[in-house]
C-alpha cells in the first residue's frame, strides 16, 4: 500500500480544508466553474472523474469470469451482500438518522439530500481500493478479480434501477435520464475504454506487466482527480459546513455504523460456510467498501456540485480509508478462526 493510499484520508481532509478556504476567498471562480455544464454533467467535474475512473476500469478482466464456479461460496455471499443487503440498510439508517435522530437540527430539504447520497454510496461496490484491502489482508488476488468483474457486470445495470428504487421509497423525485446519463457516462463508456486499452496492452510483448505498467503510471492522474473533485465540492459547501462545523460528524455517523454492520454480516457469512480466509477477507472487504469515485460523479449530476448529497459522498471518502484499514487489521487478527475451520477441514478429507 503506497504512503498516498495509507493516508488518503489526511489528503482529503487537507484537500477538505482548502477547498473551504478557496471557496471563502474565490467564490467568483466557483460560480464560472460551476456554469460549465451540459445536460446536467459539470464538464470540469466529468473530466476528473474520468481520470480517477479510468485506470481502474482497465484493470478488470472479464477474462477471469471463466473462474466464477471455482469458490462460488465467497462470490454468493458477495453479491448477496452487495446487491440485496447493502444498498437497502444504507437506505434506512439515512431514514433513521436525518428523518428521526437528527430531524431537529436538519431541514426536510437537507435531509433529503443526505439519504440520497448516502443510496447513491451504498449501491455501488467497491472496484479499485479493493484490491489494496485484499493485498493487505493477503487475499487471493485472482478470486479479487473475478469478484471485482462480476460486481462491475451487475454494476452497469444494476446501479440506476437500484437507486431509482430507494429514491423512490424515500420520497425523493427521480431525474430519470440523468441518472441514466451518469451510470453511461461514468460506468459504461469508461467500461468500454478501459477494455479497449487493456486489449491493446495485451497484444504487445509485456502481456499483464505491460497493463500493471501503465495503470501504475496513471495513478498520479487518479489521485488529482480524487484530491481536486473534493477541493471543488467543498469550495461549494464551505459556507454550510463553516455555518454546521459538526455536519461531516453528523454525517460520518451512519456510513461508520454501515461499514461495519456490513463487514461483520459477510466475514461471519464466510466464516459460518466455511470458506477460506484468503477468499473471505477480500469477500467481505468488498462489500463495505465503496466506489466513492461513482457516488460523487452521480451525485453532482443528480443534485448538483454545492448539495447536500455530493457533500455526503466525499465524507464517504473521507472516512472510508481509517474504517477500512481497522477491519484489515481485525481480519488479520482473526485468520486464526478460518485456519482452524481449514485445518478441520483437511482432517476430514483425510479421515
Amino acid at each position: 500500500m503506497s504512503t498516498f493510499e495509507k493516508y488518503l484520508s489526511i489528503w482529503v481532509a487537507l484537500a477538505l480544508s482548502a477547498g473551504i478556504a478557496l471557496g471563502q476567498v474565490t467564490p467568483g471562480l466557483f460560480e464560472v466553474l460551476a456554469s460549465l455544464e451540459y445536460a446536467n454533467v459539470n464538464l470540469v467535474v466529468a473530466v476528473l472523474i474520468w481520470a480517477m475512473v479510468y485506470p481502474m476500469m482497465i484493470s478488470v478482466d472479464f477474462a477471469s469470469l471463466s473462474r466464477v464456479a471455482d469458490e462460488p461460496k465467497g462470490l454468493l455471499i458477495t453479491l448477496v451482500v452487495n446487491w440485496l443487503i447493502k444498498p437497502f440498510t444504507m437506505a434506512a439508517l439515512g431514514v433513521i438518522f436525518f428523518k428521526y435522530i437528527f430531524a431537529d437540527i436538519i431541514s426536510e430539504t437537507d435531509a433529503d439530500e443526505y439519504i440520497a447520497g448516502l443510496i447513491l454510496l451504498g449501491a455501488a461496490p467497491c472496484t479499485a481500493m479493493v484490491f489494496v484491502w485484499s493485498q493487505l489482508t493477503r487475499g487471493d488476488p485472482n478470486y479479487t478479480l473475478v469478484q471485482v468483474s462480476v460486481n462491475d457486470v451487475i454494476l452497469v445495470f444494476a446501479y440506476a434501477p437500484i437507486v431509482a428504487l430507494l429514491l423512490g421509497v424515500t420520497s425523493i423525485p427521480v431525474p430519470w435520464d440523468t441518472l441514466v446519463l451518469s451510470v453511461v457516462l461514468y460506468v459504461v463508456v469508461p467500461l468500454i475504454a478501459g477494455i479497449l486499452t487493456r486489449r491493446q496492452l495485451l497484444a504487445g510483448r509485456g502481456r499483464e506487466q505491460a497493463v500493471t505498467g501503465f495503470t501504475d503510471r496513471l495513478k498520479p492522474v487518479s489521485i488529482i482527480g480524487l484530491l481536486a473533485t473534493v477541493v471543488l465540492l467543498f469550495g461549494f459547501q464551505g459556507q454550510i459546513i463553516l455555518a454546521q462545523p459538526l455536519l461531516i460528524a453528523i454525517i460520518a455517523i451512519p456510513l461508520i455504523i454501515q461499514s461495519y454492520g456490513i463487514f461483520a454480516v459477510a466475514y461471519a457469512a464466510a466464516w459460518s460456510m466455511r470458506v477460506p480466509f484468503r477468499v473471505a477477507a477480500p469477500c467481505a472487504m468488498i462489500g463495505t467498501s465503496n466506489f466513492f469515485e461513482l457516488a460523487v460523479a452521480v451525485a453532482i449530476s443528480l443534485f448538483g456540485l454545492d448539495s447536500g448529497a455530493a457533500l455526503t459522498t466525499v465524507v464517504g471518502v473521507l472516512v472510508e480509508v481509517p474504517v477500512m484499514l481497522s477491519l484489515v487489521a481485525f481480519a488479520n487478527g482473526t485468520r486464526q478462526w478460518f485456519d482452524v475451520q481449514e485445518g478441520s477441514q483437511a482432517r476430514e478429507a483425510t479421515d
